[in-house]
């Protein structure tokens, strides 16, 4: 969730309307920096004051009640746990160039942010960049392989695994053997999602009908901050017939809770438990949520760089890894629980593998 999530803006503006949005995130005076002999940045902060943590979120940023709201919480809990000295968080703008990204990476190294979290796929091309003009700081993103180096750590997860689950969870409460499924963007990150919830469905019931609608198309990563069109899209699939949708729409998702309201239906939720995190007088509407824990990742991630043992290259935070789930809040699916379970565990052992596409 998926981020939550990432368009265009002039470099040259965010360049400095990130400099006001980092004097209200960081606190404090701006850290000064000393360049490295290769030409990275090195941290001046007080030695044993713990590490200059970096965010970079994506579109929607903390606030987005999936995707980008589940790193903050692991950024939270490091805050709570590990002392760190200093932390600052920057967003994505709608419609932002790749430069706009690259500079708002730089923007953290030059300000001695060591280690520094990128949030989204989207940030891919840049970080790669970024990370080798600052090859002493440590780099992680989220939801990508592509961006490698010696200081880039990769955090994805099995999110058609979780999918899988939510999917056969629709099935089992379909009274109408109909269900739908809203994208936020269609990219191949969101596909596994499509790809494993379909899966999931017929694997119930196989002659299951599956809605599908994408509300945007890349380069136009609008679709993951549009709760209209999200709406508009959830809407449509209910008034066909479907009686549950899921979503990988980021903050998209609360349209399809409103819609799913409106028509006395369902929703699935994505990335953390939105019937916690959702609106509250949509929550109701939450049947499940497809809970992937981008909290234990960047948690994880900030505990092994302050170690100073963060490894390069993949982690895959699977379902047998227990880094996706199905929720249970509310107590909608208490009654096929043991069916959802013994899904879960098949997928675990390898009796059933999920598709990714």
């Amino acid at each position: 969730m998926l981020q939550n999530r990432f368009g265009r803006l002039a470099a040259t503006a965010l360049a400095g309307g990130m400099l006001m949005g980092a004097a209200a995130c960081g606190g404090g005076e701006e850290p000064t920096t000393s360049a490295s002999p290769t030409g990275g940045a090195t941290s001046a902060a007080t030695s044993g004051s713990g590490a200059k943590v970096g965010l970079a979120y994506d579109i929607g940023g903390r606030g987005d009640q999936s995707f980008n709201d589940a790193a903050a919480a692991g950024l939270d809990k490091a805050k709570a746990e590990l002392g760190l000295a200093e932390t600052k968080e920057l967003e994505a703008g709608s419609g932002e160039t790749e430069a706009a990204k690259e500079e708002r990476l730089r923007l953290l190294a030059q300000g001695g942010f060591n280690p520094i979290i990128a949030v989204g796929f989207a940030y891919s091309g840049p970080l790669k960049k970024v990370a080798t003009e600052f090859p002493d700081v440590k780099f992680a993103i989220v939801d990508d392989e592509a961006a490698t180096g010696p200081n880039i750590s990769n955090l994805v997860f099995a999110e058609h695994e979780g999918s899988f689950l939510v999917g056969a969870a629709a099935a089992l409460k379909s009274t109408k053997n109909h269900v739908g499924f809203v994208g936020g963007v269609e990219v191949p990150l969101i596909k596994k999602f499509e790809a494993g919830f379909v899966a999931g469905a017929k694997a119930v019931k196989s002659d299951i009908k599956v809605d599908v609608k994408y509300l945007t198309q890349p380069p136009d990563f609008a679709g993951f901050a549009d709760p209209a069109k999200g709406k508009t899209a959830a809407e449509g699939m209910f008034d066909a017939g479907a009686d549950v949708v899921y979503h990988a729409a980021g903050g998209s998702g609360g349209g399809v809770f409103e819609a799913a309201k409106a028509a006395k239906g369902w929703a699935i939720g994505v990335d953390s438990d939105q019937a916690k995190t959702a609106a509250a007088d949509v929550q109701s509407v939450v049947m499940t949520s497809m809970i992937k824990k981008v909290d234990v990742a960047v948690f994880d991630f900030l505990k092994s760089a302050a170690a100073g043992s963060a490894k390069a290259g993949t982690t895959v935070y699977d379902l047998k890894a227990g880094g996706v789930d199905y929720s249970t809040t509310g107590g909608q699916v208490d009654d096929i629980k043991a069916k959802l379970d013994e899904y879960k565990q098949k997928v675990v052992s390898g009796e059933i593998t999920v598709p990714k596409e």
